[in-house]
């Protein structure tokens, strides 16, 4: 779960800490004391567009840094395949630096792609942003939300119908690399042939290229190299170790100690006279042929000529040799070839087709029952005469995602008027109900730690606030939820209440927040309630208000 949030110099943020809990987190505060500010600083970490204005008047940069607790081996496990590793204690702490040139993300200090955060992050937070639910105007999310839901049932068979679309992909592209006449396989046999035998009569072998290049630098360096070695010769042939070996052994006989070292001398002496034949023998090696040197150049432009038209390495330029032998020979026989091609895309595609058949009944099942899950969540969110309903249809092609096509459709009237699609029917604060709906079922099946719901009170007050308070809560046994919220009911739910307040300090506007005590959090209920005027009547009614909330909270399971 997010054990806490570090911001600094962000909007108008100078500086700000906060530890979240598990359960029921609750941000409010005063419209615009910056609440969006604080949840838009998870997703800039989360590698949300950033922008330098974001940054606080006067300073250089902005940071954001969260800090993670990973539990449970399965999570580990899915992180690691993305050589991400939490430390000892469970810890990953994920931040990101915004400054007027560039932006910089690191996961445990290690910098990392966009692409690497947003899967990382995905395995640990979503985020319910305020608009999130117009992602429910598109068919596309209908079928996101039904594959979620069934992941354990469809997930092997995704894979397999993505495989099997990739292939099915390769033969109709090799099928359709037969469509030409006489006169273009002719012309494309030619000059097959042509680079057949162009490689063959290069001759590469793999590692050529790399003892090619250590003997051009050996020759271009050679009288650095020659000078080097003359140096070092002459310091290795001196005599200077036999004088030494020679003196001492004079001695040795008056000191038994002495012996050890003569004997290191001894040793060193005939080191250093192998190492100075070796020495030698390198350097009349290294007598300059401009002939060979000729060769050389002359053979490794060749051969990079060959690997940039060819392939990057002389393993890839005889890979493509095979390539291109295994093409003449289809065109060769053309006819035969052709016909294989066909039987291999005809027999692929009765696979491809198998495959999406056995998603589809997948999906199937799995939207009866969904259908069911959802419907009970929205009579709970107080749509009272609801008719929903998962339509699924084919396409009349296939895709590497099989051939579904999934619709959701509701009629908010019973018997008024059959289902139609969410678009035509439900309105801003609906698709926020059903949205709502949508992830307390989803809540049940996924291993997302952390849910953060941003405001998702829009278009809503009375009974219908606290069945959705009542929906957070019960979200909120199974995971860490984040929620900002205008309405008393939801922030009454709260198990942990956050406060986010705006000030002027030092003739600048800053923006601070900090956990409530259960005193506090009345007073904050008692001004979502009165408004400008907080009357001691306005404050028992909040009392109420949160005594009531925990023992609905002890009810919910």
């Amino acid at each position: 779960m997010l054990l806490g949030l570090r911001v600094k110099n962000l909007a108008l943020i100078e500086r700000a800490e906060v530890e979240f809990a598990g359960g029921l987190n609750i941000l409010t505060g005063e419209t615009g004391a910056g609440k969006s500010i604080i949840i838009g600083s998870v997703g800039l970490a989360l590698g949300a567009k950033a922008s330098k204005d974001m940054i606080r008047a006067g300073e250089d940069y902005a940071y954001i840094e969260l800090v993670f607790s990973v539990d449970g081996e399965k999570k580990r496990k899915e992180l690691e395949a993305l050589d991400v590793y939490p430390d000892e204690d469970g810890l990953l702490i994920i931040s990101r630096k915004i400054s007027q040139a560039r932006s910089t993300s690191r996961i445990n200090d290690e910098t990392v792609t966009a692409l690497k955060l947003k899967a990382v992050t995905g395995l640990l937070l979503d985020i319910h942003g305020q608009h999130e639910h117009q992602s429910l105007l598109h068919r596309q999310k209908h079928l996101e939300i039904l594959d979620e839901y069934s992941r354990q049932e469809t997930e092997s068979l995704k894979a397999e119908t993505a495989k099997a679309y990739k292939r099915y992909l390769e033969l109709k592209t090799k099928a359709e690399s037969f469509s030409m006449d006489g006169e273009q396989r002719r012309r494309e046999a030619d000059f097959l042939r042509f680079e057949i035998d162009e490689i063959e009569q290069a001759g590469i072998r793999p590692g050529e290229e790399e003892e090619l290049a250590a003997r051009y630098r050996r020759f271009i360096h050679g009288q650095k190299i020659m000078e080097a070695m003359q140096s070092a010769y002459q310091a290795v042939d001196s005599d200077e170790i036999g004088r030494a070996l020679r003196s001492v052994e004079s001695v040795a006989a008056y000191d038994d100690r002495l012996s050890d070292i003569v004997g290191q001398l001894s040793d060193a002496e005939n080191m250093l006279s192998d190492l100075g034949r070796s020495m030698a023998d390198y350097m009349e090696d290294m007598e300059f042929d401009e002939e060979e040197f000729k060769e050389t150049e002359e053979r490794l432009d060749f051969i990079r000529g060959m690997m940039a038209k060819y392939g990057n390495s002389e393993e890839a330029v005889l890979g493509r040799l095979s390539e291109k032998k295994a093409r003449l020979s289809e065109l060769e026989h053309y006819e035969e070839s052709l016909e294989k091609a066909k039987r291999g895309l005809a027999a692929q595609e009765k696979e491809l087709h198998a495959v999406c058949l056995r998603l589809s009944e997948a999906r199937k099942q799995a939207a009866g029952v969904l259908c069911e899950r959802i419907k009970e969540e929205l009579v709970d969110l107080n749509f009272l005469q609801v008719d929903f309903r998962i339509n699924m249809a084919r396409m009349d092609h296939m895709t590497a995602n099989g051939f579904d096509e999934v619709e959701f459709c509701i009629s908010t009237n019973l018997g008024s008027a059959p289902p139609r699609p969410l678009g035509e029917v439900a309105s801003g604060g609906e698709l926020s109900r059903i949205m709502l709906a949508i992830k307390t079922v989803l809540a049940d099946s996924d291993d997302i730690p952390t849910l953060i719901f941003d405001e998702i009170d829009a278009g809503i007050s009375g009974r219908t606030a606290q069945k959705v308070s009542e929906r957070l809560s019960y979200i909120a046994k199974k995971h860490q939820v984040l929620c900002i919220t205008h309405l008393p009911q939801i922030a009454a739910m709260a198990d942990t209440h956050f406060e986010i307040q705006k000030s002027v300090e030092d003739g600048k506007t800053v923006t601070k927040i900090h956990m409530l005590n259960h005193e506090e959090q009345v007073d904050e209920l008692a001004r979502l309630l009165g408004g400008a005027e907080i009357t001691e009547k306005v404050r028992e009614s909040a009392e109420e208000m949160k005594r009531l909330a925990e023992e609905t909270k002890k009810r919910i399971q």
